[in-house]
């Protein structure tokens, strides 16, 4: 394989490693604490919100934020959530598993995202929107905010793909309630499995803390705390025993919590070559009538997480996704494709729900890897690959 989807571990890696083995050598506990808390308030600095928690994985970053919301009472069973069609499979299964409904709202081809226009079209069909900001791109998400605000639309972003990514002066992830992020391996930046929530909401922020771990009060500052007991009458002997909301145990070790900090050392110059390398490759894909374009003049900063091919046509799909195989380039679906395609989503959701746009490119796209460790020879074979030229 010439060109891998993922090529490392963590940007920097030799040094990172060497660390990581002195940190676990000279450290008695390694379950959450201290660098699990200190990851939280570095990446909530770094990505502009006032709270971040950190969980085991992207994945359950989801199931805690929507169990948290219905905890609150801001989702209930039997909501319709609104999700992207161009998403992955853990954004749709917990809003399965709590007992609300999904409703796949379709993108649009040049920009790969949920747009006002898709938007508008299912509004008044959902109760929430749970919007996927797909592979480092944004539609116009300032106007999908106002709408969600207009409409009365609980409004919060999985932006796992997209750290980093400005539209409007403002980081994707910060026009909804909340957001939560990846760190899984060939992610932006990696902390080998891990997930954050992120929010400026003080009281979601402390339910994120509760769901995370067990749902008692170890984790919430001391005033939260001591109202909780005192409202629950819980005596001195069971008060550590104490579990006042539904939770699950997805909590990280100080282990993912160390690597994250180093990691966000170096998260400026991550977004800063996976832009770059997109812009580079894109050249190519823009001259390339065989391909048809994505826009993104609107948008600040792409923070790339991979590098979409979408061809004009069928056959155009086969020509390059043979090619890109053929010459040892990994490729994959683009995120999981259509979700409405999936087997669980067939099975489990009894509506169905027409997306174009996402049904042309789950038939006619894929993408190919997009990360700093990505070589000067390797940004040639690819633009050597993306043009029309070749047989």
């Amino acid at each position: 394989m010439k060109i891998r989807l993922v090529k490392s571990s963590f940007y920097n890696e030799a040094d990172t490693k060497k660390r990581l083995a002195d940190f676990i050598l000279k450290t008695d506990i390694l379950s959450m604490g201290e660098h699990s808390a200190s990851f939280e308030k570095n990446f909530a600095e770094k990505q502009c919100r006032k709270y971040a928690v950190f969980v085991n994985s992207g994945s359950t970053a989801n199931l805690v934020l929507l169990q948290a919301l219905m905890n609150l009472g801001k989702l209930n069973r039997g909501d319709r959530v609104g999700v992207s069609a161009l998403t992955w499979a853990t954004n749709i299964m917990p809003v399965i598993q709590l007992g609300m409904i999904p409703v796949a709202i379709d993108c649009e081809r040049d920009t790969l995202n949920v747009s006002p226009r898709t938007l508008k079209e299912k509004i008044n069909e959902i109760d929430s929107l749970f919007l996927t900001n797909v592979l480092g791109f944004g539609d116009d998400i300032v106007s999908i905010e106002s709408i969600c605000k207009e409409n009365n639309i609980l409004f919060f972003e999985d932006n796992c793909e997209s750290l980093g990514s400005k539209i409007n002066g403002r980081l994707l992830g910060n026009f909804g309630l909340a957001s939560t992020f990846s760190f899984f391996v060939g992610h932006h930046m990696s902390t080998i499995e891990g997930g954050m929530i992120t929010t400026d909401d003080e009281e979601l922020h402390h339910e994120l803390l509760m769901v995370r771990a067990h749902g008692w009060d170890r984790n919430v500052p001391h005033e939260k705390r001591n109202r909780l007991r005192e409202d629950n009458g819980a005596d001195e002997f069971f008060a550590l025993y104490n579990f006042y909301t539904l939770a699950y145990n997805f909590r990280p070790t100080d282990i993912h919590g160390f690597i994250g900090n180093i990691q966000l050392e170096y998260l400026d110059e991550i977004i800063s070559k996976r832009e770059k390398n997109f812009l580079d490759i894109y050249q190519v894909i823009s001259r390339n009538h065989e391909l048809l374009p994505i826009r993104y003049e609107h948008m600040d900063v792409v923070s790339n997480f991979a590098v979409p091919v979408i061809a004009s046509n069928p056959q155009m799909f086969l020509k390059y996704k043979k090619r890109f195989q053929e010459d040892g380039v990994e490729i994959r679906p683009i995120i999981a494709g259509d979700i409405t395609k999936q087997p669980f989503y067939k099975k489990f959701v009894s509506e169905s729900h027409s997306c174009p746009n996402a049904d042309y490119l789950h038939k006619n796209a894929f993408y190919f890897g997009n990360n700093p460790d990505l070589t000067e020879e390797d940004i040639l074979i690819l633009r050597k690959m993306l043009g029309s030229d070749l047989n």
